[in-house]
C-alpha cells in the first residue's frame, strides 16, 4: 500500500541542497565562485520559475539559522590584531569607500528612480559591503591570503563587517525616520527610538563582556573534559543559537548581532579553534541554505524588464566602489598593486547585503524592486569577480612596462618612508636586502642583525616600516617588484637578497628584476611548493626553500641524531 508523505521541510531542504550542489559544482568548474551556483539553485526552485517550487517560508526559517552561523563564524574569526596591523589604511579607507557607495546608491535611487530617501540609503548601504566569503576564497586561490596586500583587504572587510554590525542596530531607527516622513512619528520619537536601540545593545554588550566572556569559555572547557565530541558540538550550537535567540528575545536586537558577539566571546577561549572546526561543516551547509533561500526570492524578470537599472547597480558595485577604493589607497601613498588588489576584492557584494535587504523588507523601508536589483547586482558581481582579479593583474603588469605609469602610481618619491636617507646609503656595506617582514621575514631579520650584517627591509606595509625605523632598522615602504624600489634600497651595494613574501608571482618578478640590477647578487627565495622551487632554480637562484620539505629534513636529521646517540647493547 502506497503511503503519501507531505513533508515540505524535507522536500525543500533536499531539493534545495541537491540543486545547490549541482549548480555549485558547475560554477566551480567554470572558475566562478560557487555562491553564484547556490543563488541560481534558489532561483531554479523559486516561485518565479517553472517546475518544483520550494516552501519559501521554511526556506526563510532555515536561512535564519544560516545567518546565525555565518555571523557566529565572523565573530569567531574576528581578529583585532589583523585590524590593528593595517588600521591606518583599512579604517579610513573602508569608511570613505562605504560612504561613497552609500552616496552613489542613494543618489541613484532617489533622483533617478524616485524612491524615498530612506529607501535610497538602505539600497546604498546594501551595495557598500563586500562578501567576506568571496574575498577569502579569491585570496586563497591567488595565494594572497598571508600577503600584506591580502591582510589589508581582510582588514578593510573587518571594518566593513563592524560597520554592518552597527547598521543592524541603526535599521530600526531608519524605519522610525521613514514613519516620521509619513506622519507617524516625530523627530523626538525617532531619537528616543535610536537611543533605546543603542541602550539595549550597550546593555547586551555589557552582559556579554562581563558574563558571557567568562561563562561561554568555561562551559566549553567543562564539556571538553567529558571527551565527548557530540556534547562539544552541541555546546558550540547552544552558544551560537542560544545566545542569538536570547539576545533577540531579551534585548530586542537581531539574531545576527547576538550570534556575532557569541562568536567573539568564544574566541577568548583556548578551545576557539576546536569550536570553529565543529561549527564549520554546519556553518557551510546552512550558509548554502541561506544563499538558496535568497535566490528563491529573486524574480529574474527584472533582467529583461529593467536591464538599465540592473546595469547601473552593477556599475556602482564593480566600478564605483572599486575606483573609490583605488583612489583612497593611492591617496595614502600605498603602491599601485595594493590599490588594484583592494579594488578587485571589493568589486562584489554578498551575505551582509542579503541580510540588510531582508531587514529592509521586514521594516518596509526597501521596495521589492530594491531586493531584486541587489540580488541581480550580487549575481553579476560575484560571477565576474575572478575577471576583476585578472583585470587588476593585467593593469599592474601593463603599468609595470610603462615607466610613466609606474612613476605615477608607485609611492611618491617625496614620501620619507619610500627612500633611505643619503647618510644611510653611504654607510651601507655588503648589505642583505629582505623583502617581506612577515613571520618568515622576522626570523631572517633577527638572525642577520645578530650576525652584525647591514640589513635593509622592503615591505609594502607603511605602518610596519614606520615601526621598524623606530627600532633603528633600515627599512623602506614600496613594491619590490619595481626596479625603482630595489634601487632605492641600495641593491647595487647588496651581496644577498632574501625574498620572504607569500605571493609567488610577485616573488618571481622580484627575482627577475634583481638579477638585472645586480647580476652578482646571491638570491634566497621562499617557495610554497616543488613547482615554484623548480622555477626558481631554473632562474639560477642560490637557495630556494619550502616549508614542508624543510620540516621533513629537520625531522630526519633529528631521528638520525637519535640513532647515533643510542647506546650500543653490551654483549
Amino acid at each position: 500500500m502506497a503511503v503519501s508523505h507531505d513533508l515540505p521541510l524535507i522536500s525543500t531542504l533536499a531539493t534545495g541542497i541537491s540543486c545547490a550542489f549541482i549548480f555549485g559544482l558547475i560554477a566551480s568548474k567554470l572558475r566562478i565562485p560557487p555562491i553564484v551556483g547556490y543563488l541560481l539553485a534558489g532561483i531554479f526552485i523559486g516561485p518565479y520559475t517553472p517546475g518544483f517550487v520550494g516552501d519559501i517560508k521554511i526556506a526563510e526559517e532555515l536561512s535564519e539559522i544560516g545567518i546565525v552561523l555565518l555571523m557566529f563564524g565572523v565573530g569567531l574569526h574576528f581578529s583585532t590584531k589583523d585590524l590593528l596591523e593595517v588600521r591606518k589604511i583599512a579604517l579610513p579607507g573602508a569608511v570613505v569607500q562605504m560612504g561613497a557607495a552609500i552616496l552613489m546608491g542613494t543618489l541613484l535611487a532617489h533622483y533617478i528612480w524616485d524612491w524615498p530617501i530612506h529607501s535610497g540609503l538602505m539600497f546604498g548601504l546594501a551595495l557598500s559591503c563586500a562578501s567576506t566569503v568571496v574575498l577569502l576564497r579569491a585570496l586563497e586561490e591567488h595565494n594572497l591570503l598571508q600577503s600584506m596586500n591580502g591582510r589589508i583587504a581582510i582588514g578593510w572587510l573587518i571594518v566593513e563587517d563592524l560597520a554592518m554590525v552597527l547598521a543592524l542596530v541603526m535599521v530600526p531607527a531608519l524605519a522610525a525616520s521613514a514613519a516620521a516622513e509619513s506622519g507617524g512619528a516625530t523627530l523626538g520619537s525617532i531619537l528616543l527610538s535610536l537611543l533605546a536601540a543603542l541602550g539595549k545593545v550597550a546593555v547586551f554588550i555589557g552582559v556579554m563582556q562581563f558574563g558571557g566572556k567568562r561563562f561561554l569559555p568555561w562551559l566549553l572547557g567543562v564539556v571538553a573534559r567529558t571527551r565527548s565530541r557530540e556534547l562539544f558540538t552541541l555546546a558550540v550550537f547552544v552558544a551560537a543559537l542560544g545566545v542569538a535567540f536570547a539576545a533577540s528575545k531579551l534585548f530586542d536586537i537581531s539574531l545576527a548581532l547576538g550570534a556575532f558577539f557569541a562568536g567573539m566571546m568564544i574566541r577568548e577561549s583556548d578551545l576557539n579553534h576546536e569550536a570553529a572546526d565543529r561549527a564549520l561543516p554546519f556553518q557551510d551547509a546552512f550558509a548554502v541554505v541561506f544563499f538558496v533561500a535568497v535566490g528563491m526570492l529573486f524574480d529574474p524578470k527584472i533582467l529583461t524588464t529593467q536591464p538599465l537599472d540592473v546595469l547601473l547597480t552593477a556599475l556602482i558595485i564593480m566600478v564605483g566602489k572599486s575606483v573609490a577604493a583605488f583612489l583612497i589607497v593611492i591617496f595614502f601613498k600605498y603602491p599601485m598593486k595594493t590599490g588594484l588588489l583592494v579594488s578587485a576584492s571589493l568589486a562584489q557584494i554578498g551575505e551582509f547585503s542579503f541580510i540588510l535587504v531582508g531587514l529592509g523588507l521586514a521594516y518596509g523601508i526597501l521596495p521589492e524592486a530594491g531586493r531584486d536589483l541587489v540580488l541581480a547586482g550580487a549575481l553579476l558581481s560575484i560571477a565576474l569577480n575572478p575577471l576583476a582579479f585578472r583585470f587588476s593583474r593585467f593593469v599592474y603588469e601593463y603599468s609595470g612596462r610603462s615607466a610613466r605609469l609606474s612613476s605615477i602610481f608607485n609611492i611618491s618619491p617625496e614620501s620619507d618612508l619610500s627612500q633611505l636617507s643619503r647618510n644611510q646609503k653611504v654607510s651601507l656595506r655588503d648589505t642583505v636586502l629582505l623583502v617581506g617582514y612577515g613571520k618568515v621575514g622576522k626570523h631572517i631579520s633577527q638572525n642577520v642583525q645578530e650576525a652584525h650584517i647591514d640589513l635593509v627591509v622592503i615591505d609594502s606595509n607603511r605602518e610596519k616600516v614606520d615601526t621598524l625605523r623606530e627600532a633603528g632598522v633600515n627599512a623602506i615602504a614600496g613594491d619590490a617588484s619595481h626596479p625603482e624600489t630595489l634601487q632605492e634600497a641600495a641593491i647595487s651595494k647588496a651581496r644577498a637578497l632574501a625574498v620572504a613574501i607569500s605571493d609567488p608571482f610577485a616573488a618571481r618578478r622580484i627575482v627577475e628584476e634583481a638579477k638585472i640590477l645586480n647580476p652578482n647578487l646571491k638570491i634566497l627565495v621562499r617557495a610554497h611548493n616543488d613547482e615554484e622551487m623548480d622555477y626558481f632554480y631554473e632562474q639560477n637562484v642560490d637557495l630556494a626553500l619550502t616549508g614542508p620539505r624543510e620540516i621533513g629534513r629537520r625531522m630526519v636529521e633529528y631521528l638520525n641524531d637519535m640513532r647515533k646517540a643510542k647506546p650500543k647493547p653490551h654483549g
